[in-house]
């Protein structure tokens, strides 16, 4: 039996890039990570970003992380499932 994150097939390799500034990330987001990732970990997230094929625009790394369609982060790349992209506010 294999595993949700098996089952979706890797459709985009997206590269992961460093910013000047942390764009703002919604408070649903981070309150949905915490537990997930360490706070040291959250603050270097936050100040990557990504240029989401889905979205076709750039967007805060983890809005990425927190999204659907993400399946893993491997060395400075994101595998991207492609489906729908999950929209915070």
């Amino acid at each position: 039996m294999l595993s949700a994150t098996q089952e979706k097939e890797t459709k985009f390799y997206v590269k992961i890039y460093d910013i000047d500034k942390a764009p703002k990330v919604p408070k649903s987001v981070t309150q949905s990570l915490k537990g997930v990732a360490s706070g040291k970990m959250m603050a270097n997230m936050k100040r990557e970003a990504i240029f989401c094929p889905v979205l076709n625009r750039e967007r805060p790394f983890l809005e990425c992380f927190a999204c659907e369609s993400f399946l893993r982060r491997f060395k400075g790349e994101v595998h991207c499932a492609g489906g729908p992209a999950t929209l915070f506010e």
